[in-house]
């Protein structure tokens, strides 16, 4: 299925209290791996952003007062993500100000679980990681992701570094994709997964390793077992053992 990453920036934290949404950024996956294709846009909400916001996005009234009206990007949005299985964290707080906005549009516009599919992204960590912090920042820790450049929150950047915890956190690469040699197409072309190699007529040399890589390799293996406590490939009675 067709993937989107989305995150959005409010004016605040309650959407009970009237907040509005004023960015929306979403990119896509397919057959998970980014496509390049994203969405993205900033939304005047004919209302002040509250200071605790502004302090989290840093995005302003002045800079959102010439910014367009909800109704007026709402078909696009609805386009980008129609028929998407939506991946938010924490999606019940996304969700309630997206369908807030579609309920000010009226009735014939739904809600956002009548265009996607809706998968929450910080369950899944939640489900994976009991009892360990789940936030994003936490899991880009975790997982070695960069949000170096999050210093204040933006939808886009968000959505972008979302898709590489998503990706790792439900197991990274799923395929190993053995190419047939042409190149020349786009990347969303069929995979040639499974490709079956001719070995016949091939003569492959394996050389034994040294004395010094063997070594090496041992005091690895010690290592792994010192921090963990489970290294299957450790044996302190057989180090340096040319079987090996």
């Amino acid at each position: 299925m067709r993937q989107v990453v989305l995150d959005t920036e409010t004016t605040g934290l309650d959407v009970a209290q009237g907040n509005r949404i004023i960015e929306i950024g979403c990119v896509e996956l397919d057959r998970r791996r980014l496509t390049g294709r994203h969405y993205h846009q900033y939304i005047n909400p004919e209302r002040e952003v509250e200071e605790g916001a502004l302090e989290v996005h840093g995005i302003t009234d002045a800079y959102l007062a010439d910014k367009p009206l909800f109704p007026q990007i709402v078909d696009e949005f609805l386009a980008f993500v129609e028929g998407s299985e939506l991946l938010i964290h924490n999606a019940a707080f996304d969700v309630a100000f997206l369908d807030a906005e579609l309920d000010r549009m009226g009735s014939s516009y739904g809600r956002m679980a009548d265009y996607c599919k809706i998968t929450d992204t910080l369950a899944i960590a939640r489900k994976k990681h009991p009892g360990q912090r789940s936030s994003l920042d936490a899991l880009c820790k975790r997982y070695g992701v960069d949000n170096s450049q999050r210093d204040l929150h933006g939808a886009l950047l968000d959505a972008e570094i979302l898709a590489d915890v998503y990706l790792l956190l439900t197991g990274g690469q799923t395929n190993l994709v053995l190419a047939d040699g042409n190149e020349s197409g786009p990347r969303d072309e069929k995979a040639h997964v499974g490709t079956r190699i001719d070995r016949a007529g091939m003569n492959l040399t394996v050389p034994p390793a040294s004395a010094e890589e063997l070594s090496a390799h041992e005091r690895l293996l010690a290592r792994i077992q010192k921090d963990s406590g489970q290294c299957v490939w450790f044996n302190d009675t057989a180090t340096d053992s040319p079987a090996r």
